[in-house]
């Protein structure tokens, strides 16, 4: 099951879209939810559907460890020197919205030595329905959540929740072991998002992924027109 709702006509696009030489600079795509929601496992899947057609980079953030990009690396998503690792000592959403300098200087590092890119995939740290991106950071954000972590989330809100770009409701596999409601949680999330799109997920399938890539590439074709 997935539900997907467009937006009308193209997404925002950053007025900082050039780089200094004057060259068109990646798109940047933050994903951002909960531990354990599978935001890894969708960079990972985003890559290998992606990378064939796509120059494509990624930047992780973890507490105190590496642990997201080693993941990345052993399931050789993508090469070495296109994935870059961030410690960011505290909350992760205080590296990627309160202080970016340390996610925005690894962006510009992979635009300089394995660019020119397409698109930048920075995947935040496990953390709350509050998180979000800072715009300095990102052109646009995907926030996932997962039916195992509770059928009441869509209708808990937070700005995560509420306000991101794409809103994806993964392992809907799960819902009847954990008694999810998917139609519920459909409902409630387009109470809270209006016409924000949605996207129902298992990235245990073959086509887990495919709404979530079609979405990227939709915000890629408004950022390259």
């Amino acid at each position: 099951m997935h539900l997907y709702h467009s937006h009308e006509g193209p997404a925002a696009v950053s007025a900082d879209a050039a780089r200094p030489d004057g060259t068109r600079r990646a798109l940047r795509i933050g994903l951002g939810g909960p531990v354990g929601s599978g935001k890894t496992a969708t960079v990972a899947a985003l890559c290998r559907t992606l990378r064939d057609r796509l120059s494509i980079a990624v930047v992780t953030n973890d507490i105190y460890t590496r642990e997201d990009a080693a993941f990345l690396l052993r399931n050789a998503v993508l090469p070495p020197e296109r994935i870059q690792a961030v410690e960011t000592g505290a909350c992760p959403h205080t590296a990627i919205r309160d202080d970016i300098s340390a996610n925005l200087e690894a962006v510009e590092d992979l635009e300089e030595s394995v660019g020119p890119l397409d698109l930048i995939l920075v995947e935040s740290g496990g953390d709350n329905l509050t998180a979000t991106f800072s715009k300095g950071l990102v052109d646009a954000q995907i926030f996932i959540i997962d039916v195992a972590g509770g059928d009441d989330i869509p209708r808990k809100g937070g700005p995560g929740v509420t306000t991101a770009d794409l809103l994806v409701v993964n392992k809907t596999d799960l819902a009847p072991y954990v008694g999810s409601d998917l139609e519920q949680m459909a409902l409630d999330a387009k109470k809270q998002r209006g016409d924000l799109p949605v996207a129902f997920t298992s990235l245990t399938s073959a086509e887990g992924v495919a709404p979530v890539a079609d979405w990227v590439r939709a915000r890629l074709a408004d950022w390259t027109a």
